[in-house]
């Protein structure tokens, strides 16, 4: 039984899709990741998988660019006819799936982890139209499943014709290992920390964070510090260098870049905040913290909404108002009982909803129910 899971980066492999496959091949699958490298690659080889480089360029809209990645993709599915190919993430379901229609693989899994900028906003444009309809072609197959980690997303697919409801498997997040992931009382600290882990992308909601803490600063500064870690990101829509620079002083706003050890990063604050307005999935950073047990202030949007009961374990507010995200972070700075209260409701709802293990048992279900069609 072979398995090729297609994944735009090692680190987002190894942050999101690790257990998966290691579980896959555990449980006898030939198991294929096939990823671009961003200085990651040695720490996927030392988990005994195979490994491909992925010639992608993940945020990029080159036209040559994209048809290297479907032409690689085509010529490797051509040699793997009899397997199962898992594509993460819409462009590799867009190419991939192109190409494994035209290749006449066995079987495939798409894996919808959040549509992105595209697809946000009331209305789709038309490239995201041109995506749908070839999305609509390369599904139109016996063997494809499509898995969806909200609701809206699989609305959206059935609402265009992508696929049928019978094609269609929900599992909500990529889980979080709750044995890794503790609960782990807040810090006993004088200095509050609120975090934020994204990439340092405009509509993962970066401004709008920094605009509510300079509301607090007044109030605040001195007994309460911003953390945003996550790396700079290369595509339009993303916050630059100089101006992460100049908005983060390094003392009440800190601008931590990329942190690998997020758990750490949790263990070490207070409260998460996450004002994205890009079409999540469901954000992995909220899972998390939900393991952890932090208490979570974020949008009432697509894919936040879904890690977060208002008012249980967190607070939801408007997409793009950094004074009601202020308010909201302001309610939790001054009640640590509420904070502690939320905390532990979060790590509830982790182990009710997000464990790693169901979503493993899901996804080794579905790759089987696929290969014995």
């Amino acid at each position: 039984m072979k398995l090729l899971m297609i994944v735009n980066e090692d680190r987002f492999f190894l942050s999101h899709r690790k257990e998966i496959a290691l579980s896959a091949q555990q449980a006898g699958w030939d198991v294929t990741v096939v990823c671009k490298d961003t200085g990651q690659w040695e720490e996927l080889l030392s988990l005994g998988l195979k490994a491909l480089e992925l010639p992608i360029n993940p945020t990029g809209m080159n036209l040559r660019q994209e048809l290297k990645t479907f032409w690689f993709l085509y010529n490797l599915y051509k040699k793997n006819r009899d397997a199962i190919v898992h594509h993460v993430g819409l462009k590799n379901i867009l190419w991939g799936g192109l190409a494994a229609k035209l290749a006449h693989v066995r079987g495939v899994v798409n894996a919808v982890s959040g549509l992105g900028a595209i697809f946000s906003g009331n209305k789709i444009g038309m490239m995201a139209k041109d995506i749908l309809t070839v999305m609509h072609f390369s599904n139109k197959r016996k063997c494809v499943k499509v898995i969806f980690q909200n609701q809206e997303d699989k609305a959206l697919f059935l609402q265009h014709g992508v696929i049928d409801e019978s094609q269609a498997e929900f599992i909500k997040g990529s889980g979080v290992n709750l044995n890794d992931f503790r609960y782990v009382p807040e810090p006993e600290s004088e200095t509050l920390k609120v975090v934020f882990t994204a990439r340092m992308v405009k509509e993962k909601g970066v401004i709008e964070l920094i605009e509510a803490a300079e509301k607090l600063r007044k109030n605040y500064e001195g007994r309460l510090e911003f953390w945003l870690c996550g790396r700079l990101a290369v595509n339009s829509d993303a916050v630059s260098r100089d101006e992460l620079e100049a908005r983060c002083d390094g003392k009440y706003i800190k601008w931590l870049d990329f942190q690998k050890d997020v758990k750490s990063v949790l263990e070490q604050c207070h409260i998460m905040a996450f004002p994205s307005y890009y079409r999540e999935g469901v954000p992995k950073s909220l899972i998390d913290a939900c393991a952890v047990g932090r208490p979570i202030v974020t949008t009432n949007s697509i894919g936040c909404k879904d890690v977060v009961d208002d008012g249980v374990n967190g607070f939801l507010v408007p997409v793009k108002d950094s004074e009601a995200l202020a308010q909201k972070l302001r309610i939790l700075i001054e009640d640590k009982a509420l904070r502690d209260r939320m905390g532990k409701a979060a790590r509830e709802k982790a182990e009710r909803e997000f464990s790693i293990e169901n979503v493993i048992e899901k996804h080794l279900d579905i790759y089987n129910g696929i290969w014995q069609q």
